[in-house]
Parts: structure tokens; sequence; C-alpha cells
């Protein structure tokens, strides 16, 4: 097995999906040197037995499929595109005592603050702007350091390695320019892409920072964004390598997960359900054949999950310790965080186990809960049974996160395994 080859095609998916819109245009990208067609949700549903498509939405959502040629169930999976970092507010930039310009920010998702300082950061997003009479959206990174988040220096904060509280909107501003700025980030932009105006954007900071392969024997990896696009590239890239499945083979890559999943993108959303529902219409199933096929279908729910931490094995369940390269993650939770149950945890580990793919078993420790992830959500919309799944990583919602080398190799195969079935 070829685990660095994986690693390394996993980590060419992470420098390019650097905001969730980048993530799905890499995805499409992907999809459309495979032979999928987009279909759009505006327009009627032409689906073919056979045929392989991709539908988006608000540009940070993909749906992609595989019909074949007696669809009677629906193998799901699911992961996010959405990373824990910064939104860049309108009119960012910031005067500080008429001695730098700051961007003004506000926090997406539960980051981790301290490890955002002192390393290389940008701006990537999508911009929106006005060409004739309509509203278009474009892509844009800076692809290059654009700021930086300057700690205080420990001689003018002697406690601070006893622990600080930080504040976003002091603590956190990133450091864009020196005196009041002759440019303006949106100045920077129109430059950069040619747009006169811009009328509207979603601009996040991201980290700029190189991924890094390493360890005695390079067995780990540390990289931005682990936590989701891990187990969306293998969702996306199986899917891709895919032909001929059993049931109608779909990833589907939700946004807004880290925020709460409640936005049109994302698992709460009806995305899912109209897309199963529009694919149902389209293979001309009655409302009876199409019932029968929601409850024949499974969704594995890809999310990383904690690893045990060398330095802090007492923030893990007693009894169960996933480790780095240890294989995939099956989850668990009695609050229903997860939607793995007996049966269906039991399903995962037979078809880990049939295809030589390690498994492993995370349960949060008790008094440490965890939250929500994508299956049980999108339970709200449709309900479909399945698994939650995931890779072990330490330093999740970190800027920089570290996972292992094997576990690329061993989600992907559990994919393709998956679509197969």
């Amino acid at each position: 097995m070829n685990f660095m080859q994986e690693t390394e095609r996993l980590l060419g998916f992470i420098k390019e999906a650097t905001s969730p819109y980048h993530a799905v245009y890499t995805a499409e990208r992907l999809l459309s040197a495979a032979g999928f067609e987009e279909i759009q949700e505006t327009s009627r549903f032409d689906i073919k037995k056979g045929g392989k498509y991709y539908a988006k939405r608000a540009g940070n959502a993909l749906i992609a499929f595989i019909i074949p040629e007696k669809p009677t169930s629906f193998s799901i999976a699911a992961a996010h595109t959405d990373s824990p970092c910064f939104r860049i507010k309108s009119n960012p930039e910031h005067n500080a005592g008429n001695l730098y310009t700051t961007l003004d920010i506000e926090g997406y998702g539960g980051a981790l603050l301290a490890p955002w300082f002192d390393r290389p950061l940008s701006v990537a997003g999508r911009i929106a702007y006005k060409d004739g009479n309509e509203i278009k959206t474009a892509l844009y990174d800076a692809k290059r350091p654009l700021v930086m988040i300057p700690s205080l220096a420990i001689h003018m904060n002697r406690k601070a390695n006893e622990g600080i509280a930080l504040s976003i909107q002091k603590d956190m501003l990133p450091l864009f320019s020196e005196g009041n700025g002759k440019k303006t980030l949106s100045d920077i932009i129109m430059e950069e892409t040619g747009i006169d105006r811009i009328l509207g954007d979603d601009l996040y900071i991201y980290s700029a920072s190189e991924p890094a392969i390493w360890g005695s024997e390079r067995q780990f990896f540390s990289a931005p964004r682990i936590d989701d696009l891990m187990c969306a590239w293998a969702a996306v890239t199986a899917l891709s390598e895919t032909g001929n499945p059993s049931s109608i083979a779909m990833t589907a890559l939700f946004s807004s997960e880290e925020t709460g999943s409640g936005s049109v993108s994302g698992a709460l959303s009806d995305f899912l359900a109209s897309i199963i529902s529009r694919i149902s219409s389209s293979l001309g199933m009655d409302d009876e054949e199409k019932a029968i096929a929601i409850a024949s279908s499974f969704m594995l729910s890809a999310d990383n999950g904690h690893a045990v931490h060398p330095a802090h094995i007492d923030k893990a369940d007693p009894e169960n310790h996933p480790v780095l390269n240890g294989g995939v993650l099956i989850k668990y939770s009695a609050q229903n965080k997860y939607m793995t149950d007996g049966e269906t945890g039991a399903y995962v580990k037979m078809l880990c186990s049939d295809n030589g793919i390690p498994y492993q078993v995370f349960h949060n420790h008790s008094d440490i809960p965890g939250g929500s992830t994508l299956g049980n959500l999108s339970a709200e919309k449709i309900s479909i049974r399945g698994a939650d799944i995931g890779a072990a990583q330490l330093a999740m919602h970190s800027p920089y996160e570290t996972a292992g080398v094997r576990d690329s190799e061993y989600l992907y195969r559990l994919f393709k395994a998956f679509f197969r079935r």
C-alpha cells in the first residue's frame, strides 16, 4: 500500500482548498476530470442511469452522485468544507494609533486561538460584483502571506505563560500595513482580479503554513484544515474513482458545520433531501419506491475525531484510546451526537474487516462531551441510518493540525469499499 502517495494527494487538495468555496471548486475540478456533469438546482434534472452528476449550492457545498443501472438505494458519504478561522468584516481596515493598519475580523467556529499568533496568514474566499444587470461571484485567494497576528512579547506580559484570556476584537486583529495604509484590502483584490467594484464578499483569514510530513519514520503529517478536508478529499476522490456502483453512490459536502450547520448549505438545510427527491423523480420513482429507497440507504458521516494526546491521556475515554495511524474511527455517543448505533457500527466494522482496513472505536470522555456533526443533523430533514466515522487527529481546530499518514489511505479505501458494496 502506498500510504505516502495518498497523503500527498490529500495535501495537494488541502493547499488548494483555502476556503469552503475553494474546497468546492477543487472537488469540482476533480469530479469534472472524472467525467461528472454539473446540473443546476435552478433547472429541471435530467438524470440517466449510468450517469455521473454533481450540483453545487451557495458556492460552498456540493453533492455528487453516480446512478447505477438498477438504482434501489443511496450510499452517502458526507463531510464538510469549512474549518474554524476568522471571517473579515466589511470595511475592515482599522487604524491602530496612526502607526499600523489592522483588519477587523470575527471568529468563525470554535477556533483554538493561541496557535494563530506569529504564523504566516493569507486571505481567501469569494467576491461579488456587478456585470451588466447581473450579480456575479468570483473566487479570490491572495496565495501569499498577506497578514500576521503578532503576539505580545513576554517582557510586556510576564504572566503570558500562565494562561491568558484572548479577545478576538483586541488581541487577534491581523497586521495588514504600516501607518494608515495607502491600499485597502479591496484595492489589492481589485488590482489582482481586474474587477473595478466589489459589491460584497465572503473572505476569510487562513493559515498559509506549508504542510509537512514528519516523524521518526515520516508517519505523521501536519497541515491547516485537516478537519474536515481529510474526509472531504477521501470521499470525493473515492467517488470519482468508482465505477458501476450497486446503489446510487453519493458524496455530500456541506458547509457551516463549524457554526452549527444552520445555513442554506449546511447539514440542517434541505440540500440533501432536495437532491435525493429530485433524483428519485427524474428516475421515475413513485412515492412508495422513493420511500423504500430511502429506508434502504446508508450514510457514512465523516468528520475527524480526537486521538489520545501524548501529554493528556486523562482527557480521553479511559478504555478507548484512538491513536494516529490506528485506523478509521467509528464514533459513538449516548447523547446522539453521532448517528452510530450497535447495528450500524457493526456494518462499518464488517466493511473494514472484509477489506483489510484497520478500525478503532471513539467515545468522548464522559465529563468532556463533544459536539454534533453531519449525520444526526441531516436526519432532521431526511431520515437515513448510518454511522459516524473519521480519522484520529491531534490539535483539532488549530490552524495547524496533525494526523497519521496511514489513516489517509484507510479512509480512502473505506469509501471505495462502501461505494462498491
